[in-house]
């Protein structure tokens, strides 16, 4: 990932305390029209500054459309039983994700302070800066096919669900016809476990499955920001998300989940360096 993508300095933005992160995360948050304040922004965290945001399926590497169309087909194939909801590629694509199946799919949140979370609890990168990107839906979606863009109008949405997606692109290839240049979206996926309800999930998607979402993006520095969480100030905001219960005990339902938060919780705290 380059680190100033089309000399876009200024969306990369480093934050000197708590508060001044938290303004950033919300800026731009108030809509008018409603008198509320809605941010039409995803969010993604990673626990290492400068991470490029490749896909699973791209980090396989080799031929790439023939590697997704075995692992989609083979999914689906032995996960029958466990599939919920309609029978979409989208959907199927959205419960291979959260399996941990290497798709096209990458993971983002409605939410900034579950962002926050991906971003600061990894204990191995407690040395490291992090960051939390913050996607703009209109800006992305101004790039999308004509059928798209009326499809969101009519929906009166941002973002797409499977059902939605299906009318127009019934699959990866209907997808990608749409457009000789790759263009993005973001994908809501159903309900399909209490993770991807409180995590507020949704993932974007290429029409190119070789394609990269920072790559794309570079090419749009209006739709894109990338909030720096410096090393330092990790601790302060690790205490303030277990404060207001942003933990893996809520984030990773289960006893996984509860076992890591309480493992973390628990940690003793680093000295300060020197």
């Amino acid at each position: 990932m380059r680190e100033d993508p089309k000399g876009a300095s200024d969306r990369v933005v480093l934050a000197g305390s708590w508060r001044e992160l938290d303004d950033l995360l919300f800026e731009g948050a108030w809509n008018p029209d409603v008198r509320r304040f809605r941010s039409r922004n995803a969010f993604r965290g990673v626990s290492r500054r400068g991470l490029d945001l490749r896909t699973g399926v791209v980090r396989l590497g080799g031929n790439v459309a023939a590697k997704e169309r075995h692992l989609v087909r083979n999914f689906r194939k032995y996960a029958r039983r466990s599939f919920v909801g309609d029978d979409s590629i989208w959907n199927w694509l959205s419960l291979a994700q959260h399996h941990g199946l290497p798709t096209r799919l990458l993971d983002w949140s409605y939410s900034p302070y579950v962002a926050l979370h991906f971003a600061t609890a990894n204990h191995g990168a407690r040395d490291l800066d992090a960051e939390v990107w913050m996607v703009n839906f209109p800006e992305v979606n101004r790039d999308l096919p004509a059928p798209l863009v009326k499809l969101l109008e009519d929906e009166g949405s941002d973002v797409f669900t499977g059902e939605m997606l299906s009318t127009v692109a019934g699959g990866l290839g209907q997808l990608e016809r749409l457009s000789p240049e790759p263009f993005a979206l973001f994908l809501e996926p159903p309900a399909l476990s209490e993770r991807i309800v409180n995590q507020a999930a949704l993932f974007s998607l290429m029409s190119q499955g070789m394609a990269r979402f920072d790559e794309w993006l570079a090419d749009r520095p209006g739709a894109w920001r990338r909030i720096i969480v410096p090393a330092g100030l990790k601790p302060e905001v690790r205490d303030r998300l277990d404060q207001v219960n942003i933990s893996e005990r809520v984030l990773l339902p289960g006893l996984d989940g509860l076992s890591q938060w309480l493992a973390r919780y628990y940690r003793e705290a680093e000295p300060p360096q020197t």
